[in-house]
């Protein structure tokens, strides 16, 4: 057994201790969010700990070891309440509205209030089997959005044409602070022009009917299908929400407390950052829940094993897989289990946003990251395969690349990515000439100057802290000072306004991103993307990201072609480099009837039942 596991068991073995204790004491002390549970992403969450030598790994990984279905018999009581964990270490922020939100647990909320208006398919292309159809005009670079039916809001309104207008409205607005302005929604004809206060309204877009609107765009490629090329897949309630200020609107009411759906519940009752109760939305357009309500509780992750032993609750969204071996085993639950949308990086900071001009602004030669060698050493110095396998239960394998694995047709399973190389990443400093000029066992800068960086990291639970320690190590074995920023790790929501902002105490950054439905990378790496948070762009960068959402990309060799060469680009580049992608876990409590984990289903909330008045414990 190598020195470098050894270590990692230790490590493991103190946390099994702790985790132990902690499953033995209901009054466990919270702990802060681990890392993975980030939006970005859009953005997500997460956690882990490990078995010893991490044998059957591969099994553990495999697709069939969780179903997606749920199988649960008996018979159903009438109505019921729903109990959810939220399994975040922090407060919930609370952005209730779909073109304001930012990161996973506010959209893990939204769901169940959802006011998504297209259904999507296996392979995350729309259909026409949700409140609305698409009709694409390829030729004319056009699309119609049609409601599919007489559909109400939870507060009667009927949805109308407007509504599907309202969210274009707000998001390209001059006075919009959130963060889906980007190079997207720059594709509707007349959307720079209002966002830059020359223009009243988006003149690319056109109410035809009292249900029906028609879309121009300057260009129209597959990733329409997916949601892209600026297409909004949600409606906002204009009778509520067209009378507010756009620069006012996050914190309004209408979204903070008492915000209007289309899902199949209604918001009843927010207790700011802890808790959400819904109610039946009677007007849900696909027939009234089954359920009376759902109530929706933030739990602290050092506790969540424990809340489903114990039957507090009947599931618990972005459950840490570091509690996987704690609830593998109960009897009065069900692990559900699917790959997810999702991958965890390495951030490395090469300039800033320009909020007033809505763009990136990239300095290598200003950054101390700016030397794509040093980027490269620091990836190859990462033992993130000896993580995965003893902390993660072969839950989470080496990224290899930018695109996760559930989108077959882009992925590039043949990319090498930055493999654990010690060797590689002191060869490419040594020749780069980053040596240890003084001798303390650090290297300086090729000026031979002190060179100090300072990584931003996410709080998490226990094991989230001996393994950002144990990459700290990885660093300093091949000569590079790393220091945590700040002296410590960061609480979630702290973490990304400091990323965000770029803060300039921050070098490096370890981040996460659900990517959501879209393939396409251009929301997250373009140079008008909020979310480029490397803040790195290029004219190359830009033409792959134009060329994989052109229209000659709606021949899918062309496609696949162009994501290849973006995944080799930024590669090459580094300044993102992947991570982990993650397995997602949800566990259910067998008074649970009728859920479907599946990405292709048309399983909705308002079939669930429960088979008792109480989980079961």
């Amino acid at each position: 057994m190598n020195k470098k596991l050894l270590a990692l068991l230790a490590l493991l073995m103190a946390f099994m201790l702790f985790l132990a204790a902690c499953n033995n004491d209901d009054s466990t002390a919270p702990v802060d969010t681990d890392p993975d549970t980030s939006e970005g992403s859009e953005e997500d969450n997460e956690d882990e700990a490990g078995e010893g030598d991490g044998e059957g790994a591969e099994e553990t990984a495999s697709e069939d070891l969780f179903p997606t279905v749920l199988e649960n018999e008996g018979e159903a009581i009438e109505g019921g309440t729903l109990q959810v964990a939220l399994v975040n270490d922090s407060p919930f922020q609370g952005i209730f509205s779909y073109t304001l939100y930012e990161d996973a647990y506010d959209a893990e909320i939204l769901a169940y209030a959802s006011n998504v208006l297209f259904t999507t398919d296996g392979d995350f292309l729309i259909t026409n089997d949700g409140i609305a159809s698409l009709e694409v005009d390829g030729e004319n670079n056009k699309a119609t959005i049609t409601i599919n039916q007489d559909t109400l809001w939870s507060d009667g309104e009927p949805l109308k044409a407007e509504d599907l207008i309202q969210p274009y409205l707000i998001i390209g607005h001059p006075d919009y602070n959130g963060v889906r302005y980007d190079v997207d929604f720059q594709n509707i004809v007349g959307a720079v022009e209002y966002n830059a206060g020359e223009a009243d309204t988006i003149s690319g877009i056109t109410k035809i009917d009292d249900k029906t609107i028609e879309i121009q765009f300057n260009k129209i490629s597959p990733a329409i299908y997916s949601g892209g090329d600026g297409l909004w897949f949600y409606a906002e309630p204009s009778h509520i929400v067209a009378d507010i200020p756009v620069g006012e609107l996050l914190e309004n009411d209408a979204v903070r407390v008492n915000p209007v759906t289309l899902g199949a519940f209604k918001f009843d009752r927010i207790v700011p950052g802890e808790s959400v109760s819904l109610v039946r939305n009677e007007n849900y357009w696909r027939g009234a829940p089954k359920l009376d309500g759902v109530v929706i509780t933030t739990i602290p992750s050092a506790s969540a094993a424990k809340a489903m032993e114990t039957g507090e609750y009947d599931l618990a969204l972005s459950f840490p897989t570091s509690q996987y071996e704690s609830v593998q085993n109960l009897e009065n639950i069900t692990l559900l289990g699917r790959q997810e949308l999702y991958y965890s990086y390495v951030g490395f900071k090469l300039g800033k946003y320009n909020y007033d001009a809505s763009l990136v602004e990239t300095d290598v030669e200003g950054s101390k990251m700016g030397d794509p060698e040093l980027r490269k050493a620091m990836g190859y110095a990462l033992d993130i395969e000896q993580v995965s396998e003893v902390f993660y239960f072969g839950l989470r394998e080496r990224a290899n690349s930018l695109i996760p694995p559930v989108f077959k047709s882009f992925h590039d399973a043949s990319a090498e990515g930055y493999n654990y190389d010690p060797e590689t990443a002191n060869q490419i400093l040594d020749d780069a000439g980053y040596e240890d000029v003084d001798g303390d066992g650090l290297r300086e800068d090729p000026n031979g100057e002190k060179l100090t960086i300072n990584l931003a990291a996410m709080a998490g639970d226990e094991t989230q802290e001996q393994v950002i320690n144990y990459y700290l190590q990885n660093w300093e074995e091949v000569g590079l000072d790393v220091q945590l920023a700040t002296g410590r790790l960061i609480e979630f929501n702290t973490f990304y306004d400091k990323v965000q902002a770029d803060d300039p105490e921050i070098d490096v950054f370890m981040g996460a991103w659900g990517t959501g439905t879209n393939p396409s990378p251009a929301g997250l790496y373009s140079k008008t993307a909020v979310y480029n948070f490397s803040r790195y762009s290029s004219d190359e960068l830009e033409g792959i990201l134009a060329a994989i959402d052109s229209p000659e990309a709606l021949d899918s060799d062309y496609r696949m072609e162009q994501f290849q060469a973006w995944q080799e680009y930024m590669t090459e580049v580094s300044a993102v480099i992947p991570m982990q992608f993650r397995y997602e876990l949800l566990p259910v409590n067998d008074r649970v009837l009728n859920w479907d984990f599946s990405y292709d289903t048309d399983w909705g909330y308002e079939q669930i039942e429960l088979s008792a008045d109480a989980p079961i414990k």
